[in-house]
């Protein structure tokens, strides 16, 4: 017997490794010889690094950065088990956690933080990086990311611009001529779940700027800054990156990573699934459990767990998922393989009662469904 635990977490009440440690003892009670193997699994969110620090045997290394809004905050980023690849997580260092709501404004927040977060990573002799783009408080389209690697954006004056998504209307020159000369021999890969590009009506600013604290007239002026800024980008570095899809996620940090680093904007799950090897671990596997907090329409559209169950479907093995709640449109993932879907709240409570028994209730629901399972497999053996 081989049972594979790849969940995503539950955010807001449980990381992915502590998810899959729930299932993983659930596994081990209900089937005491299996072979169980724990892949905790993120698409490029908050906890793609611990996610993935975990699956591979890597570390976690924590810094001090430039928060978004330029003040100092703690950061983590892991070095996987192959010691040579990084990965990044907007939302540590330029998240929008970190900017309290009655400071939020894009117009100022910044991803120098993030860009510092890189430099760290190629400190530790990483020629790898995975860029996780979810979660960031910043519109600046990775303009402070750009100026913590040694670049330079200057106004018409020859001044460095200060930090945030407003001041990219004076943006007049870039100056790449001191960029870390490391970036050169990097790969960069940036998990990305939005096709959106730099700016119009589905751009970073129309569509994610009143998330961030964006009044309706910012949003014109930030999505006006950033038309400009992509203009500039493009006869700097000579590539095509205002309408290329992704270019708007994490506030535009997509068009900059592939304008500064050359990076490749990948599907987020596929790429982690890929880092952790997902699709070799799942070879010859009878069950995978994988979950996430909330399970509705969206998931189908490219969550974690809709990514284990291509991959798991393509393998032919069935997958059961277990999340904090089922809502409409969960029935899609149907459609990919078979899957059954469980909620772990085993009765009415409110959301508080629920986030903090999660972790029981993981565990909960897992023996119950394991153990249906043992004796469903019995009854069809004997």
């Amino acid at each position: 017997m081989r049972i594979v635990i790849a969940p995503d977490s539950y955010k807001g009440s449980l990381p992915a490794p502590r998810v899959a440690a729930a299932m993983a003892r659930a596994a081990r009670e209900v089937f005491p010889r299996a072979e169980v193997d724990e892949i905790p699994m993120a698409d490029g969110g908050e906890g793609t690094a611990e996610a993935l620090a975990s699956a591979t045997g890597g570390r976690l290394i924590t810094v001090q950065v430039t928060g978004p809004l330029g003040e100092p905050v703690e950061a983590a980023f892991a070095v996987l088990g192959d010691g040579r690849t990084a990965v990044v997580e907007t939302a540590q260092a330029s998240g929008l956690p970190l900017v309290p709501p009655d400071r939020r404004d894009p117009g100022r927040t910044t991803t120098f933080g993030t860009g510092e977060l890189i430099r760290a990573a190629l400190d530790q002799g990483c020629d790898s990086l995975i860029i996780g783009l979810g979660g960031s408080a910043t519109n600046d389209a990775g303009a402070g990311l750009l100026q913590a690697l040694g670049g330079r954006i200057l106004d018409a004056g020859g001044n460095d611009l200060p930090p945030g998504g407003r001041a990219l209307a004076r943006a007049a020159r870039i100056d790449l001529r001191n960029l870390d000369p490391r970036l050169a021999a990097v790969r960069v890969r940036a998990a990305c779940d939005v096709d959106n590009p730099l700016c119009g009506p589905r751009g970073a600013s129309a569509v994610f700027g009143s998330q961030k604290g964006a009044t309706p007239e910012q949003v014109g002026e930030l999505d006006a800054a950033l038309a400009h800024f992509g203009r500039l980008m493009e006869r700097t570095t000579g590539k095509s990156i205002v309408n290329l899809p992704g270019a708007g996620a994490a506030g535009g940090l997509g068009a900059g990573l592939v304008a500064w680093l050359n990076a490749s904007l990948e599907r987020g799950v596929h790429l982690i699934a890929e880092a952790v090897r997902l699709r070799e671990r799942l070879a010859g596997a009878d069950l995978v459990l994988t979950g996430e907090g909330s399970t509705d329409g969206q998931t189908a559209r490219g969550k974690a767990p809709m990514g284990v169950l291509e991959i798991a479907a393509s393998a032919g093995v069935p997958v059961v998922l277990l999340s904090g709640g089922l809502r409409e449109g969960y029935e899609e993932l149907r459609r990919v393989g078979p899957v059954a879907c469980f909620s772990i709240v085993p009765g009415p409570c409110s959301l508080e009662e629920a986030v903090a028994s999660g972790e029981t209730g993981v565990y909960r629901a897992a023996t119950e469904i394991l153990s249906a399972w043992r004796m469903a497999l019995g009854h069809r053996r004997g």
